[in-house]
């Protein structure tokens, strides 16, 4: 789950924590909405760098190929998808927080290697259309053991709702694919702190691991934003996401076989009261 990247990506989210603990403090402190308001709902646009690499294993044969979606089946690295987010502070300390994206990928190739995906065998030089379908919905509520009027530093207990679609068929064979839904709980660590009344920062870290029955697995998740609210009721903000999954989950015909990495830009707008 590319472990040197996780943990350079760890270490900048210790960094802005630490960076914004100790920034001296100002003649008055900042008040800016992003700590104070109740409510916050958000809606932007996320670019996402994607590496997938999937395995359906037939359980009858115990035969299946490793692919890579975007070296083997040229799907697409990059591309840019919607995102919503959303935040309920309940009094001073508890809050519940919200995040959801979908990526929709789907591609055509001639295949220069024979392809066994599940029951399923794709010959050499035939022509193999691929989808890959992912969408996480994140939901979490939190505690902020420390607080005040310009800083939080909370933890948090909560969900990746990771939703797999994964399908091959050609003309020459059926359609063979896995649908997938994967409720992976996490431990959060965040905080956010307030630079001036306008300009903010926060970071949160979600990590999973378990090997239990059928599943195992773990998930990182990674997030960091700079926010800038110039109005009373509305903000926007430029951030980074990063997601790392890896799991194997086996069903009563087939065991499937997932890591997937997606990191990149986020560009966002909200509203909060």
């Amino acid at each position: 789950m590319a472990p040197v990247k996780t943990k350079s990506l760890t270490a900048l989210a210790v960094i802005a924590f630490a960076a914004a603990a100790i920034a001296p403090a100002a003649a008055q402190v900042p008040l800016h909405p992003a700590l104070q308001d109740r409510f916050t709902f958000g809606a932007g646009v996320f670019f996402p760098k994607t590496a997938t690499q999937a395995q359906l294993t037939s359980n009858r044969t115990g035969l299946g190929t490793s692919l890579d979606f975007e070296e083997t089946l040229d799907m697409e690295r990059s591309k840019a998808v919607p995102t919503l987010y959303g935040r309920w502070r309940i009094g001073q300390r508890w809050r519940i927080d919200a995040e959801y994206f979908q990526l929709n990928r789907s591609s055509e190739r001639v295949i220069d290697r024979d392809i066994q995906w599940g029951d399923q065998t794709f010959a050499a030089n035939t022509t193999v259309s691929a989808k890959f379908d992912f969408s996480d919905l994140r939901i979490s509520g939190g505690y902020s053991f420390f607080r005040t009027p310009d800083k939080e530093l909370g933890v948090g207990l909560g969900l990746h709702m990771a939703w797999y679609d994964v399908q091959l068929n050609s003309s020459a064979s059926n359609r063979e694919g896995q649908d997938v839904l994967a409720p992976l709980p996490v431990l959060s660590l965040y905080g956010n702190f307030a630079l001036t009344d306008t300009w903010a920062v926060g970071a949160r870290l979600d990590r999973f691991s378990l090997d239990y029955d059928k599943f195992s697995g773990g998930l990182t998740s990674l997030a960091l934003d700079l926010q800038y609210q110039p109005f009373r009721h509305v903000g926007f903000a430029l951030g980074y996401r990063g997601l790392f999954i890896e799991a194997e989950v086996e069903g009563d015909r087939v065991t499937g076989k997932f890591r997937q990495t997606f990191q990149g830009p986020m560009v966002s707008m909200s509203a909060s009261f």
